[in-house]
């Protein structure tokens, strides 16, 4: 990765303008392998490197990838209008370093969110040319029946669509509950697909991606982790 000054190591990061970095590094509250750097200027090995903020250790990294178990009532947006913005439940460097929703989850909708500040990885994720599926578990109003399935699978049409859409699988798993899963990404796609087949959304979580699970990163309702190579390889597969 090469050699970077320590503010600027510090302002990639999230920690503040060039300025404010220096301020906490001459404040002396920086620190690497034990010992608090002074020096601004110092020029630092970044690969691998983790350094101490307020005694919080931290790794450098020069992209990062984060899988979120969203909670509801939170807006994928980085200027949120009616609720707080999935931001908000990360430590605020993110925001500093441009970090963003790759997609959207509606607010109401839980599960897993990637999000990422490295665009070329957001535009390749987002594509619909991939086809990346994203597998969804839905609560409906009504009962699930082996009509409704079989609708979602032949394709309902959706009225500002030219064609109708597909779920490329879908099963009931309980009375009011079924997994379908999608490769387009529409707004709102699952919702209308169920409201065009005859039933009602009640409630939505997305629980895996490629082939990503949620429930296999152990993530909590609110909870985020960084992804490494291996879980970010997944995103590409069909299935974990």
């Amino acid at each position: 990765m090469g050699k970077l000054t320590l503010d600027r190591i510090l302002q990639s990061q999230g920690f503040g303008t060039r300025k404010a970095c220096g301020v906490l590094i001459g404040a002396g509250e920086v620190s690497i392998a034990g010992q608090t750097i002074t020096d601004s200027s110092a020029a630092i090995e970044t690969n691998g490197l983790v350094f101490k903020i307020f005694d919080e250790a931290w790794l450098y990294r020069s992209r990062v990838y984060i899988a979120l178990n969203k909670p509801a009532n939170f807006e994928c947006s980085r200027k949120a209008s009616h609720h707080p913005g999935v931001l908000t439940i990360l430590p605020e460097q993110f925001t500093r370093r441009e970090v963003q929703p790759v997609g959207r989850l509606d607010h109401d909708t839980t599960g897993l969110l990637l999000m990422s500040d490295d665009g070329p990885f957001i535009h390749m994720q987002s594509s619909p040319k991939r086809h990346i599926q994203k597998v969804y578990v839905a609560t409906t109003h009504e009962p699930v029946t082996p009509a409704l399935v079989g609708r979602l699978l032949a394709g309902v049409k959706l009225h500002d669509e030219t064609e109708p859409l597909a779920a490329k699988t879908c099963r009931m798993l309980d009375t009011h509950q079924l997994e379908i899963v999608l490769e387009q990404g529409k707004y709102h796609q699952v919702k209308r697909m169920l409201a065009a087949a005859g039933n009602h959304c009640v409630a939505l979580r997305r629980v895996q991606i490629g082939g990503l699970k949620l429930d296999l990163l152990g993530l909590a309702e609110g909870e985020w982790c960084y992804l490494d190579e291996a879980q970010l390889a997944q995103l590409t597969t069909a299935d974990g």
